[in-house]
């Protein structure tokens, strides 16, 4: 989504704050449910697992995230929409917190701490990310929930696990990537330059993807058992689990693999693969052709193209249209084969730097080859086949009278639609209907707003 307002449409209306009354986010508009719908989620909001809580918000289940009574820190990450900074504005917590229900407790209050048991005990999932032996310090753990609800799944996400020598360590999504190797593996084949950490979350991200789909295992077992569990995410591991070959590179041979320039991680250095195309952009070229009809694929190209003739290596590449497949290995044993792959990759490069990126990218896409183009985030989520998918989507914000454009549906369910029903809560937006759910008297929600104990 936009930060400011220089890429939205001219056709929006401007950012003019709605009556307070308007202010409400839309409700469920109807259609078929998600994937989740009538499963209840209670989130302790915390920058670490808010990405669980909004994967399984999107796929329709009821997510009551609970924040103190000044809001979650990450309310004043920036960007901002319109940059301008203010806690309702914040494009973090507002992508993180989609189709949440929000609600203002203090932890610090014995009424605050009773509310929090009063949502769990009919919950199906408690979700939260706080330092180890915090919850048991409130009462607020396993041992003290599972009593009153057998069926509960709580799914702990924590940097290094509850328990073990480094649970009590801190970390940041960079130091996570850092410990847990993704970052070795990204960056540039020139080593004196350090390595790149992946953008956007992504430690956190890997982490919140490991407690969904575990928390969905521990569903499928309730199903059959009627029992719940407690699920402990070590953050550090999940990480170390997504390093490709990396980390088994290591266990198995005891061998390093290292970065590359837009390829994979490898023990031994491969053939580049990103080139500059006629426009001063760059794509990448993927795996060149390997079978006779790739090669012919290529050299069709190269003829409707009238670049034939230009082509250096022309001899070799159409003994390759006649030959046999062949594979990876082959090609460090066979110095024919080598030789042949070498003017596959240079027919490649010879054509990217011919055309436009984008007709090399279509192009290639159209022949069965895995080119890509390299894409700015912005240029991305505007690709025709994107767009086509329906991944971006309008979602409104009436407390500022107007739509922002959000990531969509990363996958399609046929029959249990994904989508985003609303926005993030305001602070404390759903505090009237939640407290209302639950029975509360007067007394006990103005008892909630009262002078934290001490």
């Amino acid at each position: 989504m936009s930060a400011g307002d220089s890429t939205a449409s001219n056709s929006r209306p401007a950012e003019t704050p709605l009556p307070a009354a308007e202010q409400r986010a839309p409700a469920d508009t109807g259609g078929p449910a998600g994937p989740l719908a009538g499963l209840r989620v209670i989130e302790l909001n915390s920058e670490r697992s808010a990405f669980a809580g909004k994967l399984m918000a999107d796929m329709g289940a009821d997510v009551i995230t609970v924040e103190p009574p000044d809001g979650d820190p990450t309310r004043r990450f920036a960007p901002f929409a319109g940059d301008v900074p203010d806690p309702e504005r914040s494009l973090w917590f507002w992508h993180y917190n989609t189709n949440k229900r929000g609600i203002t407790l203090d932890l610090g209050t014995e009424h605050g701490r009773d509310v929090v048991r009063r949502l769990v005990a009919p919950a199906d999932f408690f979700l939260e990310g706080e330092p180890p032996g915090r919850l048991a310090a409130l009462d607020l753990d396993w041992p003290d929930l599972a009593p009153a609800n057998p069926r509960l799944i709580m799914v702990s996400i924590t940097p290094f696990g509850r328990s073990g020598p480094r649970a009590d360590e801190q970390a940041t999504d960079l130091t996570l990537l850092a410990g847990g190797g993704p970052a070795w593996s990204c960056g540039y084949d020139d080593h004196s330059l350090p390595p790149v950490r992946g953008g956007g979350n992504q430690g956190y991200q890997t982490g919140c993807h490991f407690a969904v789909m575990s928390a969905l295992v521990a569903l499928v077992h309730r199903q059959r058992t009627g029992r719940g569990q407690h699920i402990d995410v070590n953050m550090h591991a999940a990480s170390n689990v997504t390093t490709e070959a990396g980390s088994y590179h290591w266990l198995v041979a005891r061998e390093t693999v290292q970065r590359q320039t837009g390829r994979h991680a490898a023990v031994s250095p491969s053939m580049t693969s990103q080139v500059w195309c006629k426009d001063g952009r760059q794509v990448n070229s993927g795996l060149p052709p390997r079978t006779p009809a790739q090669f012919r694929a290529i050299h069709d190209w190269m003829k409707n193209l009238g670049l034939l003739d230009q082509f250096p290596d022309l001899a070799i590449f159409e003994l390759a249209m006649e030959g046999e497949p062949f594979s990876f290995w082959q090609i460090a044993q066979d110095e024919l084969v080598r030789a042949k792959f070498t003017a596959a990759r240079n027919a490649v490069n010879f054509l990217a730097e011919r055309m436009t990126a984008y007709e090399f990218f279509t192009g290639g896409q159209q022949r069965g080859f895995q080119f890509s183009i390299i894409y700015a985030p912005e240029e991305a989520i505007e690709d025709p086949h994107v767009s086509a998918r329906g991944f971006p989507v309008e979602v409104a914000h009436p407390e500022v009278g107007r739509s922002y454009r959000y990531p969509g549906a990363p996958y399609r369910f046929a029959r249990t639609p994904w989508a985003i029903r609303r926005r993030a809560p305001l602070l404390g937006e759903d505090n009237a209907e939640v407290f209302a759910e639950l029975g509360l008297d007067d007394a006990e929600i103005a008892a909630l707003d009262a002078e934290p104990e001490r």
